[in-house]
């Protein structure tokens, strides 16, 4: 076995090696840490605050025609035609959506529904969904 002699200490080859292998692995743990972080971020930047939404305010629209339906992460989205005017409105999460009995095909082009809704605070139309009903007569909660 070699011996590498210091003034203050001696070591040998195996324990030169298992301390550059621990350095190594930590190395890589900070390397893995501040890639995922990196991965995270532009996902945090990407959301939105919901002042954009009048919350203290609900407007209703009856006899709407979906135009389309979004049933997709993070936001889904019903696009409605009323009076020659498109609206679209936010809604929650899939997931979120599903707790509330949201289906990916709740709504389809061409159904007439009621709705509730937060409107922009800039007045153009659109907003955030609060409840819908459905042709069927059922109402969902979208947030």
């Amino acid at each position: 076995m070699l011996v590498i002699v210091h003034p203050f200490m001696s070591l040998t080859i195996a324990s030169v090696l298992d301390e550059l292998e621990f350095a190594m692995r930590m190395h890589m743990l900070h390397v893995l840490a501040v890639a995922g972080t990196l991965l995270v971020v532009p996902v945090a930047w990407a959301h939105h605050s919901f002042s954009m939404f009048d919350q203290t305010k609900i407007s209703r629209i009856t006899d709407a025609k979906v135009a389309e339906f979004r049933f997709t992460n993070p936001h889904s989205f019903v696009v409605i035609e009323q009076g020659g005017i498109r609206y679209v409105l936010e809604c929650n999460s899939i997931n979120m959506m599903i707790q509330a009995g949201w289906q990916f095909n709740s709504l389809k082009a061409g159904d007439k529904v009621d709705l509730a809704y937060y409107p922009l605070r800039t007045g153009k139309p659109g907003g955030m969904l609060k409840t819908i009903t459905l042709p069927n007569g059922k109402m969902l909660q979208a947030w």
